[in-house]
């Protein structure tokens, strides 16, 4: 069952109209307000069901329908915000409230009352006029509300209106208008004339509309300031004029005038600006204008005057001024030789008067003086004419008229350029003769004078005219000059200058020498003279041009007395130079270059040789010069043989004072010839020691002379001792040692060092290395000790021994505080006695030690010489020919090569070969490397042979040489030179490419095994 509960329900309120609305107003005065003002209204309407709905009308058109309700306390509320302006005013703003159960509408309203100033104040008239009179003025308001009252005031002093009148104006309000006429005077210039307008309603705002008076009223005086009047000015000068003017208003307007005309400044802009007018200046009640004129012949007694209004100033100047124009008037334009020319000089205006005076290019003229006529610029004119008869001469001239003024100091001038016509003539300054060089260029100028210029310019040479228009070689150019290139002596001659105009003719002759570099056409080469005979070395040549002193002789050599001329005769004569020799030496062989110099380069240079031809001299090392090889008949020797002599040098050779028969296919002979100095190489195959241990004799023979050599031809030995050991160097631990090796025994040989320390039992041995050294030093000595030293040489036969005491010497190590240096030695003579300083055990020790070291080198050297000789199979080492002799330097190149493969026998002359020597096993020395050599290692052999005796030896040399007394200049490099040579010392040689040419790399050497058979030697 359900509850009647249930379907209870409260008792609704019912519906109930609003009460009327209420409008709050800010203030007392309802409705009143003042444009501007921010305006806020509050309009309440109490009690309803449901609450008021509200909204805002102004005028009856809503502005607002916002609005809010409290229910507590059952109110209705709308807020109306406004800017209340002018167009307010009589507006009528009401509130209606009303809801749902209302019958109609409630409304409760207010009528708006603005209060507003007028929005502007406009004064009608000028505020501008003239003194003493009336200024009439009108001041007008914009509508205001309440109407505003209107007073003037002239700076601080009221002007009463002359009429005041109120109209109706805009949203309810009034205008107001009042008018003014008082009288404007001077000193009210300037003052702020005011309108001002007050009403109570508006006692905090002040309303203003002000005007400046300008009272007008003219300048009170004017004057000009500037130079006194009458001062004379000189043309040119600076003249500042000011035009001053006080009081006035407007500020008086000051104007320039020249003579009537108003005063502008010109800016034309390529001209100075004669005439500077500044802009008015004012100072206080003072104004002022500046004319700055830089014056000039017009404003000679010019008036010039500053106007400003009614009033004015002026001023006149006197400008001294040279003429203005000089002109010069002729009688006549074409004029020839003869002819008459007057001539009159005008001076158009100056001030003062001046002066005219002629002149004709410096030289001054008699005139006379003719009737001035008028002159501008209130100036004086003159004038004055000159008569002239006319020459060649005058074409050109200046004829020259002078106006000067005393006074000023200045002068003016004009001249009159003379123009006669007549034909041409040559000046005196016309080039006759014009030096050339050859293969260059030459012009022929052209010095004429003619009026009109020559119309044609024609040359001539050697009755052949040039081209005008040019040619390969040549051209005319347009002042007639002839350019020509590449000249050549062929062109040397006169050329004809033919000259033409409309006048007349004339004609020159111009020479043209041409100048050409010397050419050397005669030079005997060579020159030839027997030693203590005369001789000329001639030098012959085509030269221009020919100068006493173009002749010039050079001595070719390396060393400053190797080119002296001191003891020989300059000859110069005409085209021939002549270089006298007296009493020919060896010294004066070799090259001389004649040289030529004209002054046109190059200079001529031609070489010549002097060859001082001698008597063949054989060069004798030693007594007797050995050469070893073995007598097996598998060795080959080969035994050298060198002179000097020119001209060429023939050799023969005797084997035991018996001819040698070099048909036998055993011998084979190479001849070398080198300048003066010749070799000859003779090659013995399959040597025997019955046949060939003998003694050879070479002869060098010319039609001159004779010389001869001994060489000893010997078995393979043990070397010969070491010759000259002596000590270089020494120090506390060390000593330097030299020597020259003996004779090798035709085997390598080494060196080998012992020595003891005095007083101490044993010997040490060092071995030397390389093995073929001169030099050494011994290291790990003691200071303060004396040593006593052996060299050996041993080669694969045994060594050299000790008897001979040039290999040992003693020496004496310096102590620590002692200087090192090259010590004195002498030769031991006794023993020396006395117990050893060394401790015993530690010498036994280091004995020890350079014995196993020794030996280690000696089978080293031993294998690596054998190593070497199988390297160098079919190797020939290059020889060296020997320094070419220094003072004889003959350039003798007659040598020649020929050849006879019957006879093995040649002869070879080249500079481009040099020659092998073959030893027994084809191994050759090497000579003393030339510049143009390249030296090979020595040590390198040839050939291996298998079944050879010393299977590990390699020939070193063929030939030793050993100095005599007397001649101590050695052949080979191996062998030391001495302290001198009598004929050919190897330091002092002019040819740096050396004696001999490289041949070895056109020789094969003959090896034993590919000889045939019947070719080979007896077997001993």
């Amino acid at each position: 069952m359900r509850d009647p509960r249930r379907n209870s329900s409260p008792q609704r309120p019912q519906p109930v109209p609003p009460g009327p609305p209420v409008i709050e107003w800010p203030g007392l005065d309802e409705g009143h307000a003042r444009a501007g003002q921010n305006l806020e209204l509050l309009c309440m309407a109490r009690g309803g069901n449901p609450l008021a709905t509200l909204q805002w009308l102004k005028n009856g058109q809503p502005v607002s329908t916002a609005w809010g309700t409290e229910h507590a306390q059952a109110v209705a509320r709308s807020t109306l915000v406004m800017i209340v302006r002018p167009e307010d005013h009589g507006a009528r703003l009401s509130c209606e409230a009303y809801n749902s159960v209302s019958t109609g509408i409630q409304e409760r309203g207010v009528t708006l009352q603005v209060t507003f100033p007028p929005s502007a104040i406009t004064i009608l008239g000028s505020a501008s006029q003239s003194e003493n009179k009336n200024v009439t003025l009108s001041c007008i308001t914009k509508s205001s509300r309440p109407r505003v009252l209107l007073r003037w005031w002239l700076g601080w002093r009221q002007l009463l209106p002359t009429e005041e009148t109120v109209m109706d104006g805009l949203h309810g309000g009034h205008i107001s208008m009042s008018n003014l006429t008082f009288l404007a005077r001077r000193e009210d210039n300037g003052l702020t004339l005011t309108c001002e307008a007050f009403s109570e309603a508006f006692t905090k705002e002040t309303f203003k509309k002000s005007l400046t008076l300008n009272v007008k009223y003219p300048a009170q005086k004017l004057w000009i300031e500037g130079p006194p009047e009458g001062q004379r000015l000189r043309a040119g000068t600076r003249v500042r004029l000011v035009c001053l003017a006080i009081g006035g208003n407007p500020d008086p307007s000051l104007t320039w005038y020249k003579d009537s005309r108003t005063v502008t400044e010109p800016r034309p802009p390529q001209e100075p600006r004669r005439v500077q007018l500044g802009s008015l200046e004012k100072s206080g009640s003072t104004f002022s204008r500046e004319l700055v004129l830089i014056t000039g012949p017009s404003d000679n007694q010019a008036k010039f005057t500053c106007k400003a209004g009614q009033l004015s100033a002026s001023t006149q100047l006197v400008v001294q001024f040279p003429p203005t124009n000089v002109t010069i008037l002729a009688n006549a334009s074409a004029l020839r030789p003869g002819d008459a020319l007057n001539l009159t000089c005008v001076s158009v205006s100056s001030n003062p008067p001046v002066n005219l005076s002629w002149d004709k290019e410096g030289e001054r003229l008699e005139g006379v003086a003719a009737t001035p006529r008028g002159a501008p610029f209130k100036g004086s004119a003159a004038a004055r004419s000159v008569l002239l008869r006319m020459s060649s001469r005058d074409h050109g001239h200046r004829v020259t008229c002078r106006a000067h003024s005393t006074e000023l100091r200045e002068t003016v001038s004009a001249f009159y350029r003379l123009n006669v016509l007549y034909p041409p003539e040559f000046l005196g300054e016309q080039v006759l003769v014009v030096t050339a060089v050859e293969q260059g260029e030459a012009l022929l100028p052209v010095s004429v004078s003619a009026n009109p210029a020559p119309e044609a310019f024609n040359w001539t040479f050697r009755g052949y005219r040039l081209s005008p228009a040019g040619g390969p070689r040549h051209r005319i150019l347009s002042g007639g000059a002839l350019q020509l290139w590449n000249v050549t002596r062929a062109d040397d001659g006169l050329y004809q200058l033919h000259c033409q105009n409309s006048e007349g003719t004339a004609e020159a002759l111009v020479r043209l020498d041409v100048h050409y570099a010397p050419i050397i056409r005669a030079l005997q080469d060579p020159t030839e003279v027997n030693i203590g005979g005369s001789v000329d070395i001639v030098c012959t040549v085509d030269a221009n041009p020919i100068l006493p002193e173009m002749f010039n002789w050079e001595r070719l050599g390396e060393e400053e007395e190797d080119q002296s001329l001191d003891d020989m005769e300059k000859i110069s004569k005409g085209s021939t130079g002549r270089l006298r020799i007296h009493h020919a030496k060896l010294t004066q062989a070799g090259a001389y270059q004649c040289i030529v110099d004209n002054g046109v380069a190059p200079p001529a240079r031609g070489l010549v040789r002097l060859v001082v031809r001698f008597a063949p001299h054989v060069e004798h090392p030693s007594p007797l010069t050995k050469v070893a090889a073995a007598g097996d008949s598998t060795s080959s020797a080969t035994l050298h043989c060198r002179a000097r002599g020119v001209p060429n040098i023939v050799f023969t050779w005797t084997k035991n004072g018996v001819p040698l028969d070099l048909q036998d296919p055993r011998y084979t002979e190479h001849t070398y010839h080198q300048s003066g100095v010749h070799s000859s190489l003779l090659t013995i195959a399959n040597v025997s020691a019955a046949q060939d241990y003998a003694l050879f004799t070479c002869t060098a023979t010319n039609p001159l002379g004779s010389d001869h050599t001994d060489i000893q031809l010997v078995s393979i030995s043990r070397p010969d001792p070491p010759l000259g050991l002596k000590v270089v160097s020494m120090t506390p631990y060390s000593v330097g040692l030299e020597w020259k090796p003996g004779f090798d025994g035709g085997l390598p040989q080494s060196f080998q060092i012992r020595y003891e320390a005095l007083g101490t039992p044993g010997f040490l041995y060092m071995n030397v290395l390389p093995p073929q050294a001169t030099t050494f030093t011994l290291t790990g000595l003691q200071p303060s000790t004396r040593y006593r030293l052996w060299l050996l040489a041993s080669n694969a036969l045994g060594d050299s021994g000790l008897a001979d005491k040039g290999s040992q010497i003693s020496v004496t190590t310096p102590g620590l505080d002692q200087p090192s240096g090259e010590p004195d030695y002498q030769l031991p003579t006794e023993q020396p006695a006395g117990p050893s300083k060394l401790p015993l055990l530690p010498v036994l020790f280091a004995v020890g030690g350079l014995l196993l070291l020794s030996n280690a080198s000696c089978v080293g050297g031993f294998l690596w010489q054998r190593r070497l000789k199988r390297l160098a199979e079919g190797i020939s080492e290059k020889t060296e020919a020997g320094l070419e002799e220094d003072r004889v330097r003959n350039e003798y190149e007659e040598s020649q090569w020929t050849g006879d493969r019957d006879t093995r026998s040649s002869m070879v002359s080249t500079t481009d070969v040099e020659p092998y020597y073959h030893s027994m096993r084809d191994f050759s020395p090497q000579l003393p490397p030339t510049l143009e050599e390249v030296s090979y290692p020595r040590g390198l052999t040839s050939l291996e042979e298998e079944n050879m005796t010393f299977p590990g030896h390699v020939y070193d040399e063929v030939e030793r040489l050993y100095s005599p007394s007397g001649a101590c200049g050695p052949l080979y490099d191996e062998v030391p030179m001495g302290s001198c040579d009598l004929y050919w010392p190897e330091d002092r040689y002019e040819d740096a490419r050396g004696i001999y040419d490289q041949v070895a790399g056109d020789l094969d050497p003959m090896e034993p095994d590919v000889l045939p058979f019947e070719m080979r030697g007896q077997l001993v």
